[in-house]
């Protein structure tokens, strides 16, 4: 149910908000890790590859999702908060409006330029009619992707975490299944996965909008609330543009940093696909955390009471320090045994990449958890300038150095050191812009 984040003991207040929403995202990273384990272990390693290859691809696709999933949910956040309910309802109206156009122009470069974009990073012929094929699916999907975004954005700005996680765990434990009756049973392959991704994102996507317009529908409101607002687009876009981009950005270095490692062969290409998903499961909750962060401050910062913000930051550390212990220390010692989950029988070439990757990037997790916790405060307070000078300084840094390190002796191990330097350096710029921000002065006696 929609929850008030604007009373009550901070650190309780966003513990009880941001746990529901890491159980959400580790569900939502079963959908590609479902996908990396059944092309792994039930077709083989040039289809792991070959998922892996096209997932760089689709990220480019979710940070418009992501955007239009943040603009919606930073400002529905504020006018909640405020208890503007009609200019709230009227803002997840625009919302859809915008992401229904922007989801159809998308879904036309993508069935037009997909294969263009396999050839430019250097995609091995091997993988390349695999990494179309399953391209070719996912961009079919887009509609449930962008439009399930909404509404979970929406969910988070009334408060609610709980409902996305009921839809999500249902959702992607259903994948799983899925994706192994159709490649096992029908032998479709790699389409099987896709297709199977593509049923249970758009089942979950219908059920998640139709609960949340219910949701809406019971919130009181002064007359007819319009349907478009070009103010509040305004509104949206200076929140969503920045999200958008900085998603964008990071896809489009991880797909140059893809088209490196692609030149290593088949299997440095699987060992990361298996690795990387790992280490996106991680970042990804982290990021989700941030999200909520966001939403947290959006209301407070709606309801005046920014001295509710600094509490909420250590909170929030706090938070995220506790769910980084665990990860590293199950990548650094076991990453050998979880990365033969996606694998059978790899190749001691892979499978020594992998657990490389997962030694060298796992031990900065602390860091860098606390940089996507002071952006999502800066995201939250429409800093959107700061946020996105540190997003950058990191993402320009990773491939910068990892294109460089390549070339050196150190190969694809060069690589996966460009990781701690981008995340520390960018850390450093989050929290200073952080502690620049308008509640810097405000008592943290009130924030209670």
């Amino acid at each position: 149910m929609n929850k008030d984040l604007t009373t009550g003991k901070p650190e309780r207040v966003l513990w009880s908000f941001c746990l529901p929403l890491f159980g959400s995202i580790i569900f939502q990273q079963l959908y590609n890790i479902a996908d990396s384990f059944v092309a792994g272990k039930f077709i083989g390693e040039n289809a792991l590859a070959a998922v892996g290859n096209s997932y760089e691809v689709t990220l480019i696709f979710l940070a418009f999702a992501f955007g239009c999933n943040m603009g919606c949910s930073v400002i529905v956040s504020q006018l909640f908060g405020a208890r503007k309910y009609t200019q709230m309802k009227t803002a997840v109206t625009t919302s859809c409006i915008f992401s229904g156009i922007l989801c159809v122009l998308l879904m036309g470069i993508g069935i037009l330029g997909c294969r263009e974009l396999l050839l430019l990073i250097k995609t091995p012929a091997e993988v390349f009619a695999d990494s179309g094929l399953y391209l070719d699916i996912y961009v079919l999907g887009l509609p449930f992707v962008f439009f399930y975004n909404i509404a979970t954005g929406i969910f988070s700005a009334l408060g609610d975490s709980k409902t996305p996680f009921y839809f999500l765990a249902v959702s992607s434990t259903s994948n799983i299944a899925v994706d192994i009756w159709f490649v096992t049973t029908f032998d479709m392959g790699v389409a099987g996965v896709a297709w199977a991704t593509f049923l249970c994102q758009g089942v979950s996507c219908i059920l998640a909008f139709s609960v949340v317009w219910r949701r809406l529908k019971k919130i009181p409101t002064e007359g007819k609330a319009p349907l478009f607002d070009w103010m509040l687009l305004k509104k949206i876009m200076i929140i969503a543009i920045p999200s958008t981009l900085q998603q964008s950005f990071i896809s489009i270095g991880n797909i140059v940093i893809q088209s490196v490692i692609n030149g290593f062969g088949p299997a440095v290409m699987a060992g990361y696909s298996a690795a990387v998903k790992l280490n996106n499961l991680v970042i990804t909750s982290f990021t989700t955390l941030g999200n909520g962060i966001s939403n947290y401050t959006a209301q407070n910062i709606g309801a005046n009471k920014l001295s509710r913000v600094r509490a909420g930051f250590r909170a929030g550390v706090k938070l995220v320090w506790m769910l980084s212990l665990p990860f590293f220390l199950l990548y650094f010692f076991a990453g050998k045994l979880v990365l033969h989950l996606f694998m059978d029988q790899p190749s001691a070439s892979a499978i020594q990449t992998g657990i490389l990757y997962l030694r060298i990037l796992s031990p900065f997790y602390f860091i860098v958890s606390m940089k996507l916790t002071a952006d999502g405060i800066l995201r939250g307070a429409g800093l959107m300038k700061q946020f996105m000078i540190a997003t950058f300084v990191d993402l320009i840094l990773r491939v910068v150095l990892a294109v460089i390190l390549a070339r050196t002796p150190l190969e694809s191990t060069g690589i996966w050191c460009a990781w701690p330097v981008g995340w520390s350096i960018a850390t450093v710029l989050s929290l200073l812009f952080y502690r620049s921000g308008p509640w810097r002065d405000r008592s943290d006696a009130k924030a209670s």
